[in-house]
């Protein structure tokens, strides 16, 4: 996601501070290069040679006559994005008012005086977020273009984003924005088909490719609703449902203003009649099973001239297999393409599918996609991206 990407990292003296040697590892672990700037009350709080060695660059904790900022953050200079994590309400106002009296605010002036991305991840006690200054500091900043990666407000306090939230907000600041002003409607996961209070129907689906591609249509700037049975996300809006006739309707009424649905959602094939008690252990059982109805024909039916993705899983693991499969579905829902990998990967963190269009001829014209399903998300986003500018010509 951050694949050769210079992040400079400037730190504030919040306890949140403490938090930074994870933030910096994961940063890297996305592919990040990253140097980090500390301002005097955060070395208070975090030796500057714990952030060293997550960083393994040196530490910058003054500006010599090296003019450090300069080489960082003006034109030309090494970073290709700030980010201010933690921020705190003193930072912030400072940066409001071109204030530079530490390290990390004149890299802070220097950014936004050279058009470099910043990223701001705010931490701080709950009613200094409220204060009026402050809300009025963050409200400038935003309108000079700094993005946040906006805090979890918790007991009291304005506690610095998760991770994910912050390295998906500098991977956003980073990428360009290719599906601005795009509305996509993503299924993720598995759905649940009930037989009593207690018991299911459902499948090996774990959500993770399709969250993974929400996360990476964001990324390139789409607005994306994601309707799963699984956790609220900071890249998307969740419409929370559970069985298939629940997600399908969502989906219909999500793509009413939407740009593309992708439907990767693993969703039941078929239902039960569901019974009010529960089934009681041992007792004999036999299930009358109803297929359920295709999303993605509901949501054709309902819209359409809508950019339709979708996923097909399947068991042969032969490429011409997974060609043959997709084929039809895609001549018959007059899809943009198919996502066709082998159901081996369900639930894995690697994958390997194949992107087929209607425009290919057989299993090797198909784009072949390998490795994380972070990467898979990628080639998708980049592949709608391609699929509506055609559509607007």
């Amino acid at each position: 996601m951050l694949e050769g990407v210079n992040v400079a990292l400037g730190v504030s003296g919040s306890i949140a501070a403490v938090k930074v040697v994870e933030l910096a590892h994961e940063l890297r672990r996305h592919g990040a290069n990253v140097r980090a700037v500390l301002s005097p009350a955060a070395t208070n709080i975090i030796h500057p040679w714990a952030v060293d060695f997550a960083t393994t660059e040196p530490v910058i904790t003054e500006i010599t006559g090296d003019v450090e900022h300069v080489e960082l953050c003006g034109y030309d200079g090494w970073a290709d994005v700030l980010l201010l994590a933690p921020a705190t309400a003193n930072t912030a106002g400072k940066i409001a008012a071109a204030v530079d009296d530490t390290p990390v605010t004149t890299c802070a002036t220097t950014a936004l005086g050279a058009g470099l991305p910043v990223v701001m991840a705010p931490a701080m006690h709950e009613p200094m977020y409220e204060h009026p200054g402050v809300l009025a500091a963050l409200d400038t900043l935003e309108e000079w273009g700094i993005t946040f990666a906006d805090p979890r407000i918790e007991e009291g306090k304005a506690k610095i984003a998760r991770e994910e939230t912050i390295v998906t907000e500098v991977a956003r600041a980073t990428t360009p924005d290719s599906l601005a002003g795009t509305h996509v409607v993503v299924t993720a996961g598995a759905t649940k088909e009930r037989i009593d209070p207690i018991r299911i129907l459902t499948n090996r689906a774990s959500g993770k490719t399709g969250r993974a591609v929400a996360r990476a249509l964001h990324v390139h700037g789409a607005d994306v609703t994601l309707v799963h049975d699984g956790p609220d996300v900071d890249y998307a809006d969740v419409l929370a449902v559970e069985t298939a006739d629940e997600m399908m309707a969502a989906c219909r009424e999500a793509a009413r203003d939407a740009d593309a649905l992708i439907s990767a959602a693993a969703i039941s094939d078929f239902t039960a009649d569901a019974v009010a008690e529960k089934i009681r252990s041992g007792s004999p059982l036999s299930l009358d099973l109803e297929p359920t109805p295709k999303l993605i024909d509901s949501v054709r039916e309902a819209h359409p001239d809508l950019p339709i993705v979708a996923f097909k899983a399947e068991t042969s693991g032969d490429d011409d297999a997974l060609f043959a499969a997709a084929t039809p579905l895609i001549e018959r829902v007059g899809l943009a393409f198919v996502v066709a990998n082998d159901a081996s990967v369900m639930g894995a963190d690697e994958t390997r599918a194949l992107l087929i269009g209607p425009e290919d001829a057989s299993a090797a014209d198909a784009t072949t996609v390998a490795g994380d399903k972070a990467a898979l998300a990628r080639a998708i986003a980049e592949r709608l991206t391609a699929t509506l500018d055609s559509s607007a010509r």
